[in-house]
């Protein structure tokens, strides 16, 4: 098999890379497998690799009928002569992404074509899939013939392990990908967000090619190296190669214009981090790459996965199941409809960029304002209650601006009785607008460490309910039915106290953020508050540490999922 595993491959652009016999192609022992993908133990001979991408796809669970070669050279054969790619067209479902040649040769092209068109007819529930010419070239690469590629593809997509997907096959799944990747983003690579925002008219039109860039844009020798790992680690691969091309792009572009960021259509910006893709190797080696993806502190597989869920449930009560105009997917604050006496439509905008995609599908929908509704701590409850999430938004008397994104319905302040309890879920986040922009998250999303330790001592101490928090100030009080699914502090054994006090209200106050210190406190008039250090943010003052509201909004989302 091995021998002839390069009878489609234009050996001139392989460099170094040997064809001799394979080394070890079968591994018993998992992290050694690991460790030899990601550090490119395969990456010099083809023989070698294409060895353990057999074994690697043959060991996948798969669905009882899944196609394999044989049925491939029953529909097609296996012909050795040049096929023409224009008889074997690409179908509908691959969204008119070509194929790309990487190291093939020219007369390869029609292999892939007829491959994918193959595929086609073997899984009629694909509807949607733009990384399948991508990752059909690359297989062909280390294939013996056109029916073992077949056969490779197939069992990609008919892997039916719980919880484990090689490749979208449906908008739904893909397009909840985009906007779960736009979560990510804003977490782990906020410089390179911010560069976006500034830059982009539409960040998330920009962030839904980021599977492109993995699968199609880079260079071969990377790609190799990335498809390596994600055999042996899955989907969330894709998303730490992309997020690491993210880095690597703000910070050739933040060299390249130095303070001059200037805004442009989105169009601009996505042929110009394509461009980068396509020659990365000028500025970064494939090493370095897997070195950055692998260095994000990513949440877990579990994390993502419910993330993921989330975005998908937020698109199907829309009836985004199938595509259809981008301007109906994507995020768009409606200037028309959209009238705050705290912030510009454009500063709404950058507000919506750093929320969660799921939320960001909403219109903003005026709850509360002190200009209409009074001062008054009863009227905000009453006009409040009953949506989730909230944004807060507050300008002072000396014109600073700043405000909070709040993830819980501010009913669950009830569930403490009379004394002050702490809720919400680690998607909370405060900041200011003026005099610049910057947002304060969840500090366990920077130093995921301080979620590892036992809690066990502090529940003895304290008296935990029985889903682990105790009903005291010092502890939120949360109740797992009603938290987001995502960055939740139940999902995590927390340390300290004081890393989950996200938001709390009485008839006294509203508290945001707690630990050492309030990142917002407002007192039951709504007249005046204090903002400082807390852990839970870990933020500076948000304005003037003791300040006077001039005014006071509260937005909803309109029609939001409840969580």
């Amino acid at each position: 098999m091995s021998g002839d595993c390069g009878v489609f491959v234009d050996w001139s652009q392989m460099g170094d890379v040997s064809r001799d016999a394979p080394g070890k192609t079968e591994y018993k022992d998992l992290k050694e497998l690991k460790q030899h993908a990601r550090s490119g133990q395969w990456a010099k001979n083809h023989s070698q690799r294409s060895g353990v991408y057999q074994q690697l796809l043959k060991a996948l669970p798969c669905r009882t009928v899944t196609p394999d070669a044989a049925v491939y050279q029953d529909i097609v054969g296996n012909s050795k002569s040049k096929r023409n790619p224009s008889a074997y067209p690409l179908p509908d479902f691959v969204d008119g992404t070509a194929v790309p040649r990487y190291c093939l040769k020219p007369e390869s092209v029609g292999s892939v074509h007829a491959v994918i068109s193959c595929v086609a007819g073997q899984f009629p529930d694909i509807s949607y899939c733009p990384s399948l010419p991508a990752v059909t070239a690359l297989l062909l690469h280390w294939s013996a013939d056109e029916a073992q590629c077949f056969e490779s593809v197939s069992r990609m997509l008919a892997c039916n392990e719980p919880g484990r997907r090689l490749l979208d096959q449906t908008f739904l799944a893909y397009q909840s990908a985009c906007m779960t990747f736009g979560d990510l983003v804003h977490k782990y690579c906020p410089a390179a967000h911010k560069l976006m925002v500034a830059t982009a008219t539409d960040v998330l039109e920009v962030y839904s090619d980021w599977q492109r860039w993995v699968l199609g844009d880079l260079p071969f020798s990377f790609a190799a190296r990335v498809m390596d790992v994600y055999l042996v680690e899955g989907y969330k691969v894709l998303y730490r190669v992309a997020l690491a091309i993210l880095k690597f792009y703000r910070k050739q572009r933040a060299a390249a214009a130095g303070s001059a960021l200037t805004k442009q259509d989105s169009a601009a910006i996505r042929s110009d981090i394509q461009a980068f893709v396509q020659n990365i190797g000028k500025s970064v080696t494939p090493e370095k790459l897997l070195e950055k993806a692998f260095s994000i502190r990513l949440f877990s597989r579990k994390e993502i996965t419910l993330l993921q869920l989330a975005n998908e449930k937020s698109l199907q009560q829309k009836g985004i199941t199938v595509k259809q105009k981008r301007q109906n997917v994507q995020l768009a604050v409606n200037a028309d409809n959209f009238s705050s006496e705290i912030v510009s439509a454009k500063e709404i905008r950058d507000i919506w960029s750093w929320i969660p995609e799921r939320f960001a599908l909403c219109q903003p929908q005026l709850l509360f304002t002190t200009s209409t509704h009074g001062c008054s701590l009863n009227r905000f409850y009453a006009h409040c209650e009953g949506y989730e999430p909230t944004l807060m938004l507050i300008r002072t008397t000396d014109r600073e601006v700043c405000g909070a994104f709040l993830s819980t319905d501010w009913e669950e302040r009830k569930r403490g009785g009379n004394k002050l309890s702490f809720f919400g879920t680690g998607e909370c986040f405060v900041f200011r607008m003026k005099p610049e922009m910057e947002r304060y998250e969840w500090v366990i999303i920077k130093h995921p460490e301080l979620a590892n330790a036992s809690q066990s001592t502090e529940d003895e101490q304290t008296g935990a309910t029985d889903n682990g928090a105790p009903q005291s100030l010092e502890k939120p009080a949360t109740d797992p039915s009603h938290l987001s699914p995502f960055l939740s502090a139940r999902h995590f054994n927390l340390n300290s106290r004081n890393t989950s006090m996200f938001m709390a209200g009485n008839v006294d106050s509203i508290i945001i953020g707690g630990g050492e210190g309030n990142a917002l406190y407002i007192d039951s008039e709504l007249n005046h508050g204090r903002t400082e250090r807390c852990l839970t943010f870990d933020n500076p003052p948000l304005c003037a540490e003791s300040f006077q509201i001039a005014l006071l909004e509260v937005w909803g989302f309109k029609d939001a999922m409840a969580s």
